[in-house]
Parts: structure tokens; sequence; C-alpha cells
């Protein structure tokens, strides 16, 4: 579980700092901002991921994969389904990082338990991210506005990083 919670705090600090820089300094509307934050974040998740099995960097390289190609899923469907492809996308990224976690990085497990987790990930980290899509409105990047975003992204990423690196085989 250790992993799991540092894995939610290192990547509740990249998403806060990513808050801080959409709010003060990166245009809006612009898809290249997009797939960089979605590269470096998933990075970052994927280095988390890959750490617990001595493969941060191979993990941090399918992480940028899954992030790239969640943030082009979405370039895709805003057009259809508006901000609530970032949900959409948000699901099935965690469906790809479970695959990344228990097929590349750990291969401790059969398919089915992998794919169990991996939707396990995405259903609580899912309803984590609804739960706290609220943050950014109405914003106040001068204020506490930034811890508060920290602690929602941890309880947010959470329940992700326990579905997929939790091992209830170990002690």
């Amino acid at each position: 579980m250790r992993q799991a919670i540092v894995g939610a705090l290192v990547t509740a600090a990249v998403s806060t700092v990513g808050d801080y820089l959409w709010a003060n300094v990166l245009p809006h509307g612009q898809p290249i901002y997009w797939f960089a934050h979605g590269a470096l974040l998933f990075l970052t998740v994927g280095f988390c991921l890959g750490t617990p099995s001595r493969k941060p960097l191979l993990g941090a390289a399918g992480g940028v994969m899954v992030g790239v190609a969640a943030t082009a899923g979405f370039y895709f469907l805003r057009p259809v389904l508006g901000y609530s492809g970032l949900f959409v996308m948000f699901f099935v990224l965690w469906i790809g990082l479970g695959l990344l976690t228990g097929r590349v990085l750990e291969k401790r497990d059969s398919l089915s338990v992998v794919l169990a987790r991996s939707v396990l990930a995405s259903i609580g980290s899912g309803l984590g991210f609804y739960a706290i899509s609220g943050i950014w409105f109405p914003f106040n990047p001068h204020g506490w506005d930034y811890a508060r975003h920290f602690v929602y992204w941890t309880l947010a990423y959470l329940p992700g990083f326990a579905a997929l690196l939790v091992n209830p085989r170990q002690r």
C-alpha cells in the first residue's frame, strides 16, 4: 500500500503544478499543451507504477504512451461529448495503465486478474476524478485552492494506484 500512497502523492503534486500552470501560464484551447500535459503527467504515473517492479523507466515510457493516447482520444471525443469526454478517457486511461502494470511491468497475474484490477482502477479513480471535478470552478489561484487541489488529486489517484499496485498475496 505504501507504493500506492507514494504514487498518488507524487502524481497529485504534478497535477497540482499542472493546475497552477493552466490557471496562470498556459494559453487555453491549444491541443499541444494538452498533449504535453498528458505526456508529463502520465510519465509520472508510469514511473510510479514501474518503481515497485524496478522498471521505472519502462513504466515512464509506457505511461507517456498511454497518456498521449488518452489525450488523443479526448481530442477526438471533445467535439462530440464536450468536456465529458475527459471522464470517458480517464476511465479508458486506467484500463491502459492496468494493462501496462499487469502485463508489462509486473507480469504476476493472469490476463483476467489484470483486467479486473484495471476495471477496479478505472472505476475507483474515475469516480474520484468525477467527485473532484468541480475543483476548477470557481477557481481562486491566489488562495488556498492549491492545497485543496493536492488533497483532492491524492484522493482521486489513490484508488487507481491501490488497485494496480497492492498485492493481496504479499504480507
